[in-house]
């Protein structure tokens, strides 16, 4: 319970998801890769199996590799996992693909990591309290909000250098993917070491359901914590298909959103355990962040090009049904 970036299915036996989410971002040649780890385990416990999904930032391309769920190793005490020869660890990423014609080979080390900080039995991660909460249909826990990255990957004949370069790890498990959902993160803004992530959902609740959310912004080693739990509250301003202009506010700070895509890759997400939804990913697009006091005075204010945007499902829903 206490530390969500280990794996935490213990190979259930039906309609379960567990996946990391490696974004890297070169200093060197602008390659920017995502990797996504995880394991499917379908409805009625027939279909399971291990991936390995790949989206190349900057040609929206991807891949997804499959692998037999008993090649999926996990360690109980700490976050590291082997599918196959390939390997993921909050240090490190080993990649030895070779599918349908396609083949990847590379390593990356992660170092200086700043990781989420945990308070505690009682606020074990950045979902709060909320991570006890049973039968939840989808749990989030961030590994890095940013960190250096090193090493190289070739994918099909193309390097992605990464000296010199920024990552960040979160991770999803649970049964299935929200209905409809925001995500945003960069930590590539002008000034190195600042970080955002927000996390918007349809959360079913009781039979019927509500919009949650969560995020964060790390500046000079501080993180700012701000979510459903913490009392700060979400407005919406507008949405389309391809932007989203929004403004959360908490008990010191108005942190006003504004990021658009221009394209997008297709991924595929869970749905009560199997691998079977598509969504569509942006590694490119672009944040506008400003965060004022309550006074209106101008604290911070920054932009970045470099932008994880997900955009799904009925986003008037999920205005709607905010608290």
């Amino acid at each position: 319970m206490k530390h969500p970036e280990i794996f935490q299915g213990n190979r259930r036996e039906d309609k379960y998801f567990e996946g990391w989410y490696f974004k890297m971002v070169s200093g060197v040649n602008s390659g920017i890769l995502s990797v996504i780890p995880g394991i499917s385990i379908s409805e009625d416990g027939e279909e399971q199996h291990a991936f390995i999904q790949l989206i190349d930032g900057n040609t929206t391309e991807t891949w997804y590799f499959r692998f037999p769920i008993e090649d999926f190793y996990f360690s109980t005490a700490d976050f590291a996992v082997r599918i196959g020869p390939n390997y993921f660890s909050a240090d490190r990423l080993f990649l030895d693909l070779d599918q349908d014609g396609m083949q990847v080979k590379g390593e990356v080390l992660m170092g200086d990591k700043v990781a989420w900080p945990s308070a505690g039995v009682l606020n074990p991660g950045i979902m709060g309290w909320y991570r006890y909460v049973p039968f939840m249909q989808c749990y989030h826990g961030v590994v890095s909000m940013d960190h250096s990255l090193s090493g190289k990957i070739n994918l099909g004949g193309k390097n992605y250098i990464f000296d010199k370069g920024r990552g960040y790890i979160e991770k999803d498990w649970g049964s299935s993917m929200p209905s409809s959902w925001i995500w945003i993160q960069t930590n590539h803004f002008e000034t190195p070491g600042i970080s955002f992530m927000l996390s918007v959902a349809d959360v079913p609740w009781l039979g019927k359901s509500f919009t949650g959310f969560l995020g964060f912004f790390l500046k000079d080693g501080e993180v700012y914590n701000f979510a459903s739990y913490t009392g700060a509250k979400l407005l919406f301003d507008s949405t389309s298909e391809s932007k989203i202009n929004l403004r959360i506010l908490d008990s010191q700070h108005e942190y006003i959103v504004e990021a658009y895509r221009d394209g997008s890759g297709v991924l595929l997400a869970p749905s009560l355990g199997s691998m079977d939804r598509r969504i569509s990913e942006s590694i490119q697009a672009k944040l506008v962040l400003t965060i004022k006091d309550l006074k209106g005075k101008e604290l911070y204010k920054g932009s970045s090009a470099v932008t994880g945007l997900e955009l799904v499902g009925d986003l008037r829903a999920l205005k709607d049904n905010l608290k």
